[in-house]
C-alpha cells in the first residue's frame, strides 16, 4: 500500500496488486480533513489511517463513499467520531453488497481440509477467488457502518472555504455509485466507476448508463483521477474503459445474433489491447450484462456468484489467461 500526493491537497492511497478488494482510498487534507473509502478489512484500513497519519495529525473528521462494495466500507467503523457520506441507497445496499459474513466464508474455507476438496470438485473458481483473497485480507471483526449523512444527486462539502462535490452517477458499477470532485484541485475520485489498467465490469448498470456516467466524469475536466483500482490516471484512462466496454458489447452482439451462449461467446471474443489489463477473464460478467440487455432482463438482477466464479476461472483455464479475479 503506498500514499501518493496527487496534487497541492489530495492524496491517494494505492493497492498495487489491482486485483479484487486492492482498493484505493483517498485523502483531502483541508478543514477537519476528509477520507475517500475505507478499505477493504480493518488491517488495511487501519494502515491506510497510518499513511495520512505521515500529513495529517487527528482522525479526519469526514467519509465519503463511493460506492456500497465491501472494499470501499469495511473500515467505516474506525471512524467513530467521522461525519460518514453516501447515496441514500447506501445502508440497505450495503446489507448485500458489503456483508463480512459473506467475505469471511470464502477465506475460512481456504482453511478446512473437507471444504478445500469439496470446493475443488464442485466450485474450483470459487476455490480460487478464495485463496487470492485470504493471502491479504481477513474480514473478521468488521462491524457495517452504514453513513450517517445521506444523500440523492448532489452534496456539497466545505473544507476551509473549499467545496468537494459528491455527485451521484450510479446505478453502473454499483447502485450507488458517487464521484467525488474537488474543482479547485483539478482532481476526482471515481470509485469503481473506473479501472485503471485493470478489466471493469458493472453489477448493476446498463452499457449506456454506465457510459453516460463516465461521460459526467469527462465532461468535468479533472486533471487527475484516483480510480477505484488502478494507478493514478487521467481521462484517457476513462475513454479507455468506454472503448473496452463498447468493443465487448459490439462483439457480444455478433454472437448472441449467432445463437452462441455467453460462455462460448466470452471464449470467442477478441481482447484486443485490453488483454494486458489485470483479471482479464472479467470480461466474462460483462458479456452477461450485455447478454441480459439483449434478451430484456433487469439489468440489476441478483447474480449467481459461485456460477460468475467458476465461469471465470474456467474462461481463463481455456483461453490461457492468468486466474485472477
Amino acid at each position: 500500500m503506498e500514499l501518493k500526493q496527487v496534487s497541492d491537497h489530495c492524496y491517494a492511497v494505492l493497492n498495487e496488486a489491482n486485483r479484487v478488494c486492492d482498493a484505493n482510498s483517498g485523502f483531502v487534507d483541508l478543514g477537519e480533513g476528509l477520507v475517500i473509502d475505507t478499505q477493504s478489512d480493518l488491517a488495511h484500513a487501519r494502515q491506510m489511517i497510518e499513511l495520512f497519519g505521515g500529513v495529517w495529525e487527528t482522525m479526519p473528521r469526514h467519509v465519503a463513499l463511493t460506492h456500497e462494495d465491501i472494499d470501499h466500507v469495511a473500515g467505516n467503523q474506525l471512524f467513530v467520531d467521522a461525519e460518514i457520506i453516501g447515496h441514500r441507497t447506501m445502508p440497505e445496499r450495503m446489507k448485500e453488497a458489503a456483508d463480512p459474513a459473506e467475505s469471511q466464508k470464502l477465506t475460512h474455507a481456504v482453511h478446512h481440509l473437507v471444504t478445500r476438496v469439496v470446493l475443488r470438485t464442485t466450485h474450483p473458481g470459487v476455490l480460487a477467488v478464495a485463496e487470492q483473497l485470504d493471502e491479504t485480507y481477513d474480514f473478521d471483526g468488521i462491524e457495517l457502518t452504514p453513513p450517517t449523512t445521506l444523500f440523492d444527486d448532489r452534496h456539497v462539502l466545505e473544507l476551509a472555504g473549499v467545496e468537494v462535490h459528491l455527485i451521484h452517477v450510479g446505478p453502473a458499477h454499483q447502485v450507488g455509485d458517487v464521484i467525488v470532485h474537488v474543482p479547485s484541485e483539478r482532481v476526482l475520485f471515481a470509485g469503481d466507476l473506473l479501472f485503471s489498467q485493470s478489466t471493469p465490469m458493472g453489477w448493476v448498470g446498463s452499457y449506456q448508463a454506465f457510459s453516460d456516467a463516465l461521460d459526467r466524469v469527462i465532461a468535468l475536466e479533472p486533471a487527475t483521477i484516483v480510480p477505484g483500482h488502478g494507478p493514478v490516471c487521467d481521462i484517457d484512462a476513462v475513454k479507455d474503459e468506454q472503448a473496452y466496454f463498447q468493443h465487448v458489447y459490439d462483439q457480444a452482439r455478433a454472437c448472441f445474433d449467432q445463437g452462441l451462449d455467453s460462455r462460448e461467446a466470452a471464449r470467442r471474443i477478441d481482447l484486443g489491447p485490453y488483454a494486458a489489463w489485470k483479471a482479464p477473464s472479467r470480461l466474462l460478467i460483462n458479456v452477461e450484462r450485455a447478454y441480459r440487455e439483449f434478451r430484456d432482463e433487469p439489468t440489476d438482477d441478483p447474480w449467481e456468484l459461485p456460477k460468475i466464479f467458476d465461469g471465470m476461472y474456467h474462461l481463463a483455464k481455456d483461453r490461457g489467461l492468468p486466474i485472477e479475479f
